[in-house]
């Protein structure tokens, strides 16, 4: 089968797009014949070998964290899934990627992938989707009624963390740049702001910062948090800013599978009260072009990765 691999660390010239042996599902797993991965942030920094410490692979690495697509085999013991099953989940970080025909994968990771979508654009919903869902009611613990502040809305994680926050009854404030100041409207925004700290008419109950800013800039965002309130940050190379004396707490979120929080994503998906936005989609030979992209700042929106010229469905 092929698959994009790199054998070493370094600038995405590493990658290799190249033949590999379809793998085996050991107890416990399955084999899915991959609809579509996606592109995130992360798969460069490990890419690049600034994870090794809290994401440590082996190499040669297939990146690659989502993964939507057909149950293809089982591994001894795995019951509740079937071959043929479309299914949806978020990979161990720190194991093999789905840039890739086939690739295993613990089966209680896994959830049925939504209905309503191609299943390819599903791919690009678990990573992204459960840092939202995560940040805001894990840690943010938002209810109804209060107001919340995304900072760096226009990216993947922003457009469901506006969408989530709106559909969860608060009052959503975020700031984005003019590429994506429309599609934040569009997702649900009550208020949309430029970059930077803003000036806002009342203080919000939670800030959930997406934008790697400076540390500076970051810290002043607790500036606009009520007394109580509380800042997520997942730029996790700066921890989270808080303020003791106002009791307002920091949170450095690093995402988790989950795949009860991941069905309870796609049942939003199916309901039609939340939106999976494909900004394009790349075939996986086209991965390592993809990376360089990314690391020239020039991604906008979630991009899915196809292995095959004929998706699954």
């Amino acid at each position: 089968m092929k698959a994009v691999r790199f054998h070493e660390y370094g600038t995405p010239d590493v990658l290799r797009h190249e033949d590999v042996e379809q793998p085996v599902p050991a107890a416990g797993e399955v084999l899915i014949r991959v609809a579509a991965t996606s592109f995130n942030a992360v798969d460069g920094n490990i890419r690049a070998g600034f994870m090794q410490g809290p994401i440590p692979v082996v190499l040669p690495h297939t990146p690659g964290i989502d993964v939507a697509g057909r149950v293809d085999a089982l591994g001894e013991g795995v019951d509740g899934v079937r071959a043929g099953d479309r299914v949806v989940g978020f990979l161990p970080m720190t194991g093999v990627g789905a840039s890739a025909e086939y690739v295993v994968a613990p089966a209680g990771i896994l959830t049925p992938a939504p209905t309503s979508i191609p299943l390819a654009d599903a791919g690009g919903l678990p990573l992204v989707g459960l840092t939202a869902w995560q940040a805001l009611f894990d840690h943010a613990e938002l209810t109804a009624g209060q107001r919340v502040l995304i900072n760096g809305a226009g990216g993947a994680v922003g457009d469901y963390a506006v969408q989530l926050a709106k559909h969860a009854g608060a009052h959503v404030i975020a700031t984005a740049g003019p590429r994506s100041k429309e599609r934040v409207r569009t997702a649900g925004a009550d208020e949309v702001l430029g970059h930077g700290v803003p000036e806002l008419s009342a203080l919000v109950d939670v800030v959930l910062n997406l934008a790697p800013v400076d540390p500076m800039e970051l810290a002043a965002l607790t500036s606009v948090v009520r007394d109580g309130g509380v800042v997520v940050n997942t730029t996790v190379w700066m921890p989270a800013p808080f303020d003791e004396e106002r009791g307002v707490r920091g949170v450095d979120l690093f995402v988790n599978s989950d795949a009860a929080q991941l069905a309870r994503l796609v049942a939003l998906v199916d309901s039609g009260e939340l939106r999976v936005h494909i900004a394009r989609r790349v075939p996986l030979a086209d991965l390592p072009a993809l990376h360089a992209e990314a690391a020239e700042g020039a991604i906008s929106g979630k991009v899915i990765v196809l292995p095959s010229t004929n998706p699954l469905d």
